[in-house]
């Protein structure tokens, strides 16, 4: 009887399992269902608004010609070319997308196929203004736009979305004039509200985006003079005014506007992701970190001059660099970033050099790395609030060594956040050498000493010199790094302990200032402000100056460098400014690093510019020939 009972629980166990797998199926099913009846449903509401669009368009159309009916018929061509458009042109389209239409008249251009990257990491969020890191920055770039873009060979500024500019002669009103067939990818057309619009959510105290309102609040308003006429005015003068304003990235009015009334859902948001560029999330908010992978679709609607190459862009995670190094090798990536000491091997490796095209520059854009000391964490000072202590660490790093045996020489010590071929840098300021013998001196002085004669540096109350040293864990350069840094510690008496984090951690940390010391890199331009990540006053939540780092002194000097437009002029400001960090050391400066790239044979019209490799350089200019294609349907 027993037996029997046990084989009708087995049975009824059995049955019930598999009532349960057919509801959680029949759920999936009915949740896949409903995703296609919303992408339908969105699909046909934008089809709806396309034809609206169209039917104005041909209204409007034949508004014209009816006009021109009743004109002279003598109008000459003369006077009809000089009522055409402002915009620059070259080859009949206008000069942001000459590089793109050049590509497109090659032998071999096609359209199609995707580009696939990897990311070392998971990203916490790709919305726009809460997003702190370069990836989703990289994202942003393929979805949202500015009214202008830089051009890689002059690196001189002309228009994307703007058609042509005025700027006042003192340089505190500039007016843009905008295309007006410029349409976001649900089909909305943007106009001059939505330029004013990004601007004020931007500055909206509820939206987070402290990084954002630092450099913006340069401006005192931003204006509508008609629908394709913006006007910002400045406070007062500021060194990169006409970048500041044309390269605000604008953001659809009809589609953020709500957040306003809760910012905080926009605040918590994944991937709330919209804009007129030439790509598009598939649903634009839809994406959160558990997706992994972060999937860009062909803006079927972009009104560029130029339609992109590429029907999809994907980035893939993987974390471990022999897994992505494999997934170069097996063809599922498009590109390789190689480390140091894997890049001499793979030159000799005649697998990856069939396939790759190899490239090896350092761009006058390049960043930096660094170790920030925090001195004040959870409101009370830190070991590093001490600049003895700070000058003591950057002593104590053998910079050379890291640099011969973790990058193999194919690096740079930084001595600021200004390049060494920057007019912002005085050629005067070397990098502090190694010295133990000075930064233990330093540290003497600041209440450090072996007392017992353990080998331990320890203060008056006898607690030894420790740390905690944060860093991203899937980088596995800076995790030699680390532990030599650590046994170069030791021989100084420092115990160095190493924190290692997932980088979504990392950004949260960053965000509550709560750490000890952190390692991380900053990029950089031609020509760097230093307000974002130095000045006293963005040493507060959220903000990027997360060390709590203040010094009036230098306040002063970056405020007036900043308000300062003529170059010749604001340089030696820069110059002292570097000066005062040189002697705080609020970082400890550590390396411009040259890239080291692997790229994919079918990758084609790649080339270095002024501003670096063009891979990922918008309008896209480069293309896989339809004989190389392999994910075009």
């Amino acid at each position: 009887m027993k037996k029997t009972s046990k084989t009708k629980d087995i049975v009824l166990f059995s049955f019930l399992t598999l009532i349960i797998i057919l509801i959680i199926l029949a759920m999936y099913q009915r949740d896949r269902e409903w995703t296609k009846l919303t992408a339908m449903e969105r699909s046909l509401s934008e089809q709806s608004r396309d034809v609206s669009n169209l039917r104005g368009s041909i209204n409007a159309m034949e508004k014209k010609l009816e006009s021109l009916k009743v004109q002279s018929l003598n109008t000459s061509v003369a006077t009809a070319n000089s009522n055409s458009e402002k915009t620059p042109k070259s080859g009949g389209v206008s000069l942001a997308f000459k590089r793109a239409k050049a590509a497109t008249e090659l032998a071999d251009y096609a359209q199609g196929d995707w580009s696939v990257s990897a990311l070392t990491g998971g990203i916490k969020t790709i919305s726009p203004l809460v997003s702190s890191d370069a990836t989703a920055s990289e994202i942003q770039g393929y979805v949202l736009e500015g009214l202008i873009t830089r051009d890689p060979d002059t690196l001189e500024w002309t228009g994307l979305i703007a058609k042509d500019w005025t700027i006042s002669e003192d340089g505190l009103i500039i007016t843009f004039n905008l295309r007006n067939d410029v349409y976001f990818s649900d089909g909305e057309q943007l106009d001059s509200s939505d330029v004013v619009f990004s601007f004020d959510f931007i500055m909206n105290e509820k939206i987070q985006a402290p990084r954002h309102r630092a450099y913006l609040e340069k401006i005192k308003t931003v204006t509508a003079d008609g629908p394709y006429k913006v006007t910002f005015t400045f406070k007062e003068p500021y060194f990169e005014a006409f970048s500041l304003a044309g390269g605000l990235e604008i953001m659809p009015e009809h589609f953020y506007k709500e957040y306003l009334e809760t910012p905080e859902v926009f605040n918590e948001s994944k991937g709330f992701l919209m804009g007129s560029g030439p790509y598009q999330l598939a649903d634009p908010k839809s994406w959160t970190p558990e997706n992994g992978n972060v999937e860009l679709v062909r803006n079927t609607r972009y009104w560029g001059d130029v339609q992109p190459s590429y029907d999809k862009i994907l980035w893939r995670v993987i974390q471990n660099a022999s897994a992505r190094l494999t997934t170069y090798r097996n063809g599922d990536i498009d590109a390789y970033g190689a480390r140091p000491i894997e890049y001499e091997k793979l030159k000799k490796d005649k697998q990856i050099m069939s396939k790759s095209q190899q490239f090896e520059y350092m761009p006058p854009v390049v960043g930096y790395s660094y170790i920030g000391w925090n001195q004040e964490r959870k409101g009370d000072p830190t070991l590093f609030a001490d600049k003895r202590i700070r000058q003591a660490m950057t002593y104590l790093i053998d910079r050379d060594r890291v640099n011969k045996d973790i990058f193999l020489g194919y690096a740079e010590t930084a001595i600021s956040p200004f390049s060494p071929r920057s007019k912002q840098h005085d050629p005067s300021l070397k990098p502090r050498e190694y010295n133990i013998e000075k930064g233990k001196a330093l540290l003497k002085e600041a209440g450090f000493e072996d007392r017992d004669n353990n080998g331990v540096l320890e203060n008056a109350e006898g607690k030894p010199f420790e740390f905690e040293l944060t860093y991203f864990q899937g980088n596995e350069d800076t995790q030699r790094m680390i532990l030599l840094l650590k046994d170069l510690y030791a021989k100084a008496g420092v115990k160095l302990i190493p924190s290692p984090q997932e980088w979504p951690v990392m950004i949260e940390l960053l965000d509550k200032k709560d750490f000890e010391a952190i390692t991380l890199g900053w990029t950089s331009g031609l020509e760097t402000d230093i307000f974002q990540m130095f000045h006293g006053s963005q040493a507060k939540t959220n903000g990027d100056n997360f060390i709590n780092y203040k010094n009036p002194e230098l306040d002063k000097l970056i405020d007036e460098a900043r308000k300062t437009v003529d170059s010749d002029k604001r340089m030696p400001i820069w110059q002292k400014a570097e000066a005062v960090m040189y002697e705080d050391q609020p970082y400890s400066f550590l390396f411009r690093r040259k890239t080291l790239a692997f790229v994919d044979k079918r990758i084609s019209n790649l080339k270095l510019t002024k501003l670096g490799l063009n891979k990922s350089r918008l309008p896209l200019e480069v293309y896989v020939p339809k004989n190389m294609q392999k994910y075009t349907q």
